[in-house]
């Protein structure tokens, strides 16, 4: 597997992501449009690159700028449709899909945009949505946006030590949160200046989230009514999209025992810029029944000791569980899972789990995160509720997108 880029420098890039562009030819418009009544912020908008294709033959995606109604240029990256793909006329085929984010405010409904051929280079934009593979902290692998940062286990972790103490040895599947108080990436900060030292909070955020053997904040497991069954550490990876807006990942887990049946799991994450919460689709390969059931899980004891934390936890339809976790001295947190198939609501020794009916071979879509007091944004448990219903409502109405050439 190919090591993801690492990511670029926020703020110098952000000063080349206001440059001017000049325009050079024609143009295409996309109309956004959804039925909330509710503000939408960072909403991101996805389209396949065929459609600018056909309304803006030729443009490349070195050679454009997106604006807004007010001509502001925007933020925007545009995805392979596979790894390699060949663009031999050099016409842009070989590009999957254009995405950029707009906030909409309470009450409005539809905003319009422009995509221009640009007769100079466009700028690189910040990073704000990157992943990567860290085989230098044995085979963690991490991701954040501008937000919220998270890590999860890979194979070396759970290898067993060649002798006592000859290393760490940690068998979960559970994913891990680093809390953020800044906007730009820290992940290979944090990993080049020392584990003692991103367990601390020195002006950027730091990690305090507890892991273990639970599910952490959106580790899934086979649920059999009593008993959670659960993967190893993932055994592969691949990265499909890495800013400055989106990045997407797989992470691969090895068949495993679920009650007798063998089940294999690969998760699909989706992490968006301006979002709490990223979209997780997981698909189960099971034989021998028509279905399993899925449990998606909080763990019970998320901070580190001596916190003596207060913890509440809650659930809404449809399928919101959530915590909020008063801490001793490192502020509050909220942890989250938002499960829209979900069934029911229960809980094991080490969780609080929400549950789903799944298929063998189709995917199990729900959304995972947290939010941090600290960070300024998400100050109460009542917060937190209103930001998981809105998320909620917004999963449940996706925004639709048109486009036409521009007369």
């Amino acid at each position: 597997m190919t090591r993801s880029l690492a990511s670029l420098t926020f703020l110098a890039l952000a000063a080349a992501a206001t440059s001017p562009l000049a325009q050079a030819g024609p143009a295409a418009t996309i109309t956004v449009s959804h039925e909330l009544d509710i503000e939408r912020p960072s909403e991101t908008i996805v389209l396949p690159w065929s459609e600018i294709n056909r309304a803006l033959p030729g443009a490349l995606i070195q050679r454009i700028a997106v604006k807004d109604a007010a001509g502001r240029v925007l933020p925007y990256q545009v995805t392979n449709i596979a790894p390699l793909a060949k663009d031999p006329k050099n016409v842009g085929i070989a590009y999957g899909e254009l995405i950029f984010q707009h906030s909409f405010a309470a009450g409005e409904k539809r905003a319009i945009f422009t995509v221009e051929k640009i007769d100079t280079v466009a700028p690189p934009f910040p990073v704000k949505a990157f992943a990567r593979f860290v085989p230098e902290r044995l085979d963690d692998f991490a991701w954040e946006n501008d937000k919220l940062a998270h890590r999860t286990y890979g194979p070396a972790l759970g290898a067993p030590a060649s002798s006592p103490g000859a290393k760490e040895v940690l068998v979960t599947s559970g994913l891990d949160i680093w809390f953020k108080r800044v906007p730009y990436p820290v992940v290979d900060r944090w990993y080049n200046k020392g584990h003692d030292h991103y367990h601390k909070d020195e002006g950027e955020g730091m990690d305090m989230y507890n892991v273990g053997k639970t599910r952490g904040a959106g580790g899934t497991g086979v649920w059999d009514g009593t008993v959670l069954f659960t993967s190893r550490n993932f055994s592969g990876w691949k990265v499909l999209a890495n800013g400055p807006v989106r990045a997407i990942f797989e992470l691969s887990y090895d068949s495993w025992d679920a009650g007798g049946t063998a089940v294999s799991e690969v998760k699909r994450f989706t992490v968006d810029a301006g979002h709490y919460l990223d979209r997780i689709d997981s698909t189960f390969t099971f034989a021998g029944k028509p279905g399993i059931d899925i449990a998606v899980g909080l763990n019970k004891t998320p901070t580190d000791k001596g916190q003596n934390p207060t913890i509440k936890v809650g659930n809404k339809a449809p399928g919101i569980l959530m915590q909020w976790v008063e801490q001793a001295s490192n502020g509050a947190m909220g942890t989250a899972i938002v499960l829209p198939s979900a069934t029911r609501f229960t809980e094991d020794p080490l969780n609080h789990l929400v549950v789903a009916p799944v298929a063998s071979g189709q995917p199990l879509r729900y959304y995972a995160g947290a939010a941090w007091s600290r960070s300024g944004e998400i100050l109460t448990g009542q917060d937190w509720e209103r930001y998981l219903v809105a998320a909620a409502a917004r999963a449940g109405n996706p925004v639709t997108v048109n486009v036409a050439a521009t007369p």
